[in-house]
């Protein structure tokens, strides 16, 4: 099973994503990680662009095809990447779960964007103005939904669990 943890920062996709592998035993992929070592790595004259995709996409399918269940922790704002992933699923022969994080409190999720401390070493986490700016678009078919202004980590983690398991019924 691919679970794609989606939504703008701040939002506690990282917690969540976090919290649900530590609970269900999956690997997990962050493409902060991915695109933070590309940049150390220095091999490109401009921005990483959808290299961290790319390659966090290549991860994913070889683990997938091992059997591994697989959560990953991306913004995934435009309908590619979200294409992508579902192609990933397909390719594997898994199941896809897309999981979007919001905080539907704004003064919340602007207190976590402003105080929020890096947790890999070189990256620049956003600031408010540009988690504002962030191009995320619309879902075609909206996504499992938490709203982390709503929901504590252990509530949001049955929730989603429980999604899991529906999903791998069907």
């Amino acid at each position: 099973m691919l679970i794609v943890f989606s939504g703008l920062p701040g939002t506690g996709k990282t917690t969540l994503a976090n919290a649900l592998a530590k609970a269900s035993g999956a690997l997990y992929l962050r493409i902060d990680s991915i695109e933070q070592a590309i940049r150390d790595a220095a091999v490109l004259i401009e921005d990483v662009g959808t290299s961290g995709y790319r390659v966090a996409g290549a991860l994913a399918l070889a683990n997938l095809r091992l059997g591994h269940r697989l959560v990953v922790d991306c913004v995934n704002p435009v309908a590619e990447s979200r294409r992508a992933w579902a192609e990933i699923a397909e390719q594997a022969g898994v199941a896809l779960v897309d999981i979007q994080v919001i905080c539907s409190d704004p003064r919340e999720h602007r207190r976590r964007v402003e105080s929020r401390q890096a947790d890999i070493p070189g990256l620049t986490p956003p600031d408010w103005q540009s988690v504002l700016n962030h191009d995320y678009q619309p879902w075609a078919e909206p996504p499992f939904t938490v709203d982390s202004a709503r929901l504590g980590v252990p509530e949001a983690v049955e929730a989603i669990l429980a999604r899991l398991a529906a999903a791998s019924v069907t």
